[in-house]
């Protein structure tokens, strides 16, 4: 495939820049065909991504939907078939900002401004259409010949929230057919897999604009799950000395300020609230308030290591259109805790931490994810606490422990916490990009600016190293992660409903309920089926919708010998035992956790 740069040359396109090429062309043209069929609109970005490509555009008036994209596309594919050359020139910067203008192009305009003096601006043109570029791109348009426009979203221009929200069209482009055609199969799975699709159809949970956008409430049987899980990491912490506490979801401005999260992660916290002359915000993260719990008393040396853990309701802005269902939202609850620790204990404390999450990714069966350490940027002035001997020993201090643990890591520049150093623990989703689930961050930074003491063995007064840990992240999207690997099938001991009682008819109902409320006192989740259908369609809505793991069929034989009939979801095979057995039975499933 032939390519031209942006000094006009054409060659042949690298095999590592094809893919990138093309998508960058596709969006090009993409953005030709919508300013033919919506002649106001105003181009902001559009960049070829890892997966496609987008652009951001402002659309006035015009309010595009799903609906809209077939004729874009369609659009798109007369452009290809007209086989356009892609032309190439550069322009002096006055000639640049008026040809924008003329063309009305005002975000285009904007953007020449932030360039350099001496920045070389090229233009694109392919037909009527022009557009600042770097390039390269291919040859002729005709070179593009498998695409396809996936959705739409919202994008603020030059992602800030304090400017316009503009119309994200999405589309991906590839080099044939055939992959086209394999990432379709991929999106169907992706589809079936999503967790807000599964979640309604479970009745999991749901959101309501009435709400707000990005508050998530959860329905019985998805608060069942939550409930399993905030049981099941309590118990592990408290094995391992942790103290659990409750705390309030809100903070002053003032708190904040001392901590420094009102300088350095304001604009992803919600405004203040101001009350009899005081000034509250919803909480973002919970180590402020573990930092007061640690300076309500006096410690000794021999009181640390303390272990503090919250499941905690947190709240932060995030934009209306990153919001995807549990897996991000804006109030979320985290497995919090802060460990107070001497600098002695770090390393032991670090492996006791990368040892919990090690057990529980044993034991959800979670073996596709990676060890990275995010460190700070050192030219982000802005991000980060200017504090550059606490950086250097924070992260060589991290660094170490996790040499010395034997952990396989890789090194992320500008990924740190504000205050410290972190070993971020990230799964790869069976759909999707990658995401963190565990964090381990070292901090030196927020004990000495809440001026924590413990009195040392020597008498005097030292400042404590804080571990921050969170082992399933947010229990919302550990959640959002668990249905989308199950697709909705839990295991047993989380499945909303363990047990369906499924009589076969009337004269069954009785049996069946004495059964039900049987099942419900030994502590499993029942649930009966009083529906008056077809036993085969209880059976099937049973296992396809609802996938609860064991359906019990009760008719006129279960009754007259005093049993129940098992039909396991997972083989499919049906099983008559007694009642007792059972209950026996599913016990040892839910305490092995299988």
């Amino acid at each position: 495939m032939k390519i031209i740069y942006n000094d006009g040359h054409v060659g042949e396109c690298p095999e590592e820049l094809e893919l990138d090429t093309l998508r960058h062309s596709a969006a090009h043209i993409m953005a030709q065909a919508v300013k033919r069929l919506y002649p106001d609109a105003h181009m902001g970005y559009g960049p070829a991504t890892e997966k496609g490509f987008h652009y951001d555009i402002d659309m006035g008036d015009v309010k595009l939907t799903d609906e809209d994209l077939p004729a874009i596309e369609a659009e798109m594919q007369k452009i290809v078939k007209e086989n356009l050359p892609f032309k190439v020139y550069p322009l002096p910067r006055d000639e640049a900002i008026q040809l924008m203008k003329d063309r009305g192009e005002i975000y285009k305009v904007e953007h020449i401004g932030d360039l350099p003096e001496d920045a070389v601006i090229t233009f694109y043109q392919q037909g009527e259409y022009i557009d600042m570029c770097v390039g390269p791109h291919i040859t002729y348009t005709k070179a593009l010949k498998s695409f396809k426009l996936t959705g739409i979203s919202g994008a603020y221009w030059k992602n800030d929230q304090k400017n316009k929200m503009l119309t994200r069209l999405n589309g991906v482009a590839f080099r044939n057919a055939e992959e086209l055609k394999e990432y379709e199969i991929q999106a169907e799975e992706a589809k079936a897999r999503d967790h807000r699709k599964i979640g309604k159809e479970m009745r999991l949970f749901m959101t309501d604009d009435l709400i707000g956008k990005g508050l998530p409430m959860f329905l019985p049987k998805g608060y069942a799950i939550w409930m399993e899980l905030e049981n099941y990491i309590k118990a592990k912490e408290r094995m391992l000395g942790y103290q659990h506490v409750m705390t309030p979801c809100v903070g002053t401005v003032d708190l904040y300020r001392t901590s420094g999260h009102w300088d350095h992660y304001k604009e992803n916290m919600f405004p203040a609230m101001e009350v009899e002359g005081e000034s509250f915000v919803l909480r973002p993260m919970n180590c402020p308030h573990h930092m007061m719990i640690y300076a309500n008393r006096l410690h000794s040396y021999r009181d640390l290591p303390i272990r503090i853990g919250e499941v905690a309701h947190d709240f932060r802005f995030e934009p209306s259109g990153t919001l995807k269902g549990i897996e991000r939202g804006r109030h979320f609850c985290q497995n919090d805790a802060h460990l107070f620790v001497t600098p002695d204990q770090i390393k032991d404390e670090v492996a006791s931490v990368v040892g919990l999450i090690r057990d529980v990714y044993h034991d959800f069966h979670i073996t596709d994810y990676r060890c990275v350490l995010s460190l700070r940027d050192p030219e982000d002035k802005v991000k980060y606490h200017q504090d550059d001997e606490m950086w250097n020993k924070a992260e060589n201090a991290l660094r170490e422990v996790l040499n010395q643990l034997g952990i396989h890591y890789t090194e992320e520049i500008g990924e740190a916490a504000f205050y410290g150093p972190k070993l971020d623990v990230n799964v790869k989703p069976a759909i999707g990009a990658e995401y963190t689930l565990s964090t381990c961050q070292l901090d030196f930074c927020l004990p000495a600016k809440f001026n924590l003491k413990y009195i040392d063995a020597d008498g005097t007064e030292k400042t404590p190293v804080v571990l921050h840990r969170a082992i399933l992240g947010s229990i919302d999207r550990f959640m959002a992660y668990l249905i989308e690997e199950t697709k909705g099938a839990f295991p047993l001991w989380l499945a909303p409903v363990q047990v369906k009682v499924l009589p076969v008819s009337d004269k069954s109902m009785e049996y069946a309920a004495k059964i039900h409320h049987e099942l419900m006192k030994q502590g499993i989740r029942s649930e009966l089926d009083e529906r008056n259908e077809k036993i085969g369609y209880k059976i099937r809505y049973a296992r396809q919708e609802d996938k609860v793991p064991y359906m019990l069929i009760l008719g006129e034989k279960e009754i007259n010998e005093g049993t129940v009939s098992v039909r396991d979801r997972a083989t499919d095979q049906t099983e008559t035992m007694t009642l007792d057995a059972l209950v026996a039975k599913l016990e040892k499933e839910i305490e092995e956790r299988r």
